[in-house]
């Protein structure tokens, strides 16, 4: 796995959500900086801007390194969408002197018209991303809790230690469950997602209500990944022997399900 530089604090966390998944992309493919390049269409000095958070990587980039390491590429472009609105509002890009258009390919891709225009259009369209984004976790929370509600009466060998949430958590509950030697808290039943400072959903409700179990506060079930969250990761990873980076990947995710 790479030696990954730390990003700055002062990251937009849309920005960082979609940096930290290409950079695991990346190590996932056992790919080198080079190699990538070789195989894509960007140089390995345009790989290192987009995995640097320098520059951001145009969408056919985007979509190369998804499908090189076997991801699913409509959820990576949705992400970089998101990140795209961001980029566009707080930070001045840095341009690509070879392939990478970078953000002014949204404007240059827009219809002639006022410039204010241009930039309403742009959030539109970043805002409908979003807005399906957190339709689609809304229904996969519904389904799961209800899965997970009726699990443990079809599951002989499994043990039940509910923790409740308080009702100011939002909607994310802690049914925790042993099941064939895993803990599963009902709200994901993942075991390879990845997590970090800035991701939403289910998953990171699962996350949290493990972390609760295993004695440390995350703060809320909100399925937010916030600094309180990031930092109870890091009290588990440092306890469990991980490498302590504050980001929930395939062995963070083993060592909570105990």
């Amino acid at each position: 796995m790479s030696r990954w530089k730390v990003l700055p604090a002062e990251l937009d966390p849309r920005v960082r959500q979609l940096v930290v998944r290409l950079r695991r992309l990346k190590d996932h493919s056992g790919l080198s900086v080079r190699q990538l390049a070789a195989r894509t269409e960007y140089s390995p000095k345009s790989w290192e801007r987009y995995l640097g958070a320098r520059s951001l990587p145009p969408a056919a980039a985007v979509e190369a390194l998804a499908r090189i390491a076997g991801d699913d590429p409509v959820r990576l472009l949705a992400l970089r969408e998101v990140a795209a609105e961001a980029w566009t509002t707080v930070r001045d890009p840095e341009p690509d002197p070879e392939l990478d258009p970078g953000p002014e390919i949204l404007l240059a891709e827009a219809p002639p018209g006022p410039p204010g225009r241009r930039y309403l259009r742009i959030a539109l369209v970043a805002g409908s991303v979003t807005l399906v984004l957190a339709v689609s976790s809304a229904v996969l929370v519904t389904v799961r809790i209800m899965d997970g509600g009726n699990s443990g009466s079809r599951t002989a060998r499994s043990s039940t230690a509910p923790l409740a949430a308080s009702a100011s958590e939002s909607a994310y509950a802690c049914r925790v469950q042993r099941v064939d030697g895993r803990w599963y808290a009902g709200n994901s039943r993942t075991q390879q997602e990845n997590l970090a400072v800035g991701n939403a959903g289910p998953d990171v409700a699962e996350a949290q209500c493990l972390l609760r179990r295993a004695g440390i506060s995350p703060g809320g079930i909100d399925g937010m990944f916030g600094p309180l969250t990031e930092h109870a990761v890091k009290q588990f990873q440092k306890r469990a022997g991980l490498v302590v980076d504050g980001m929930v990947g395939p062995h963070t995710w083993k060592a909570l399900r105990g």
